[in-house]
């Protein structure tokens, strides 16, 4: 087996087609076809099926594919080694978050990484579903990303790197009868009318398990997922929100306070997604050491009023 043709067998699982392929690897689909081929033709089983136009993995294909991350860390270990032999500090790091948390720490990341002998940074932000975080990382090293309490956890294509659990809480103004809480029951959110994100975002889950603990069904008003413009809606309104608690930027709107759920426990999970080969790069290693500091000092700098 030639490692071209594991490559294209391994892509294709996780991008889905043949074309998908041969544009990231930037080749034809028929060299990726060929390469497909090639690989079928050395196993005793089949390795792909047709799925409606697409071309898609069977099991025997997805554990060859699986088998392929193994191939791909030793040679990253093997190109390592050279690299750290010649002392080869430089290189770029690609880094794709979530809009909150690249809010709060991308500028950090830039600031504890500004200087020489620094990785350099590329930096992108991305709204997508939490289904849909670990693709990410096929065109990104470290992916940062959100996962509510009881989701299905991360699959076993990446590896995933823990940074912080983050509390969901409630905003409400200052002159508003919930600010006046210590915490808030769900039984006390009945008549409330909700700032929420779109449907299939996981904080929408959330305001459904808040409301369906209150014997309640949400009212949404608003669906928003960028917490700034939620926030400013928020503060022109007498609406309520769901908002992280470590990564809501709320210093524009000293009228809004954010309060605590009674029920403990609801919150988001918040790992930095990698390709198990990626994280085998010294550069990589160095950027997400940084991450990881800044995301602990997220939760010790935060305190509530």
């Amino acid at each position: 087996m030639e490692l071209g043709q594991l490559r294209a067998l391994r892509e294709l699982g996780d991008r889905g087609s043949i074309a998908a392929v041969a544009a990231a690897m930037r080749v034809s689909p028929s060299s990726i076809s060929q390469q497909i081929s090639a690989l079928q033709r050395r196993s005793p089983v089949p390795l792909t099926y047709r799925d409606g136009r697409r071309t898609a993995l069977t099991d025997a294909g997805r554990a060859l594919a699986k088998a392929a991350i193994d191939v791909e860390v030793a040679l990253e270990r093997a190109e390592q080694a050279v690299a750290r032999f010649q002392d080869d500090r430089s290189g770029t790091v690609s880094v794709a978050a979530f809009h909150s948390a690249g809010l709060a720490i991308f500028a950090p990341l830039i600031k504890a990484l500004h200087g020489p002998d620094k990785p350099d940074l590329r930096l992108g932000d991305f709204d997508v579903a939490q289904g849909d975080f670990p693709s990410l990382t096929t065109d990104h090293d470290l992916v940062l990303a959100h996962r509510l309490v009881g989701s299905p956890t991360w699959p076993t294509s990446v590896r995933a790197e823990p940074l912080l659990f983050e509390p969901l809480d409630i905003v409400v103004r200052r002159d508003h009868r919930l600010a006046a809480k210590s915490a808030i029951e769900p039984a006390d959110l009945g008549d409330e009318s909700w700032v929420a994100v779109h449907e299939g975002f996981p904080l929408e889950q959330a305001i459904t398990v808040i409301a369906g603990v209150g014997g309640n069904e949400a009212r949404i008003v608003h669906r928003i997922n960028e917490f700034l413009v939620a926030a400013a809606v928020v503060s022109a309104s007498d609406c309520i929100a769901l908002m992280p608690r470590y990564t809501s930027d709320l210093r524009a709107h000293p009228d809004l306070v954010l309060r605590p759920i009674a029920n403990p426990g609801l919150g988001r999970y918040i790992d930095c997604l990698a390709r198990a080969e990626t994280l085998e790069r010294a550069t990589v290693k160095a950027v997400l050491a940084e991450v990881k500091t800044i995301a602990t000092g997220l939760t010790e700098r935060w305190a509530p009023e």
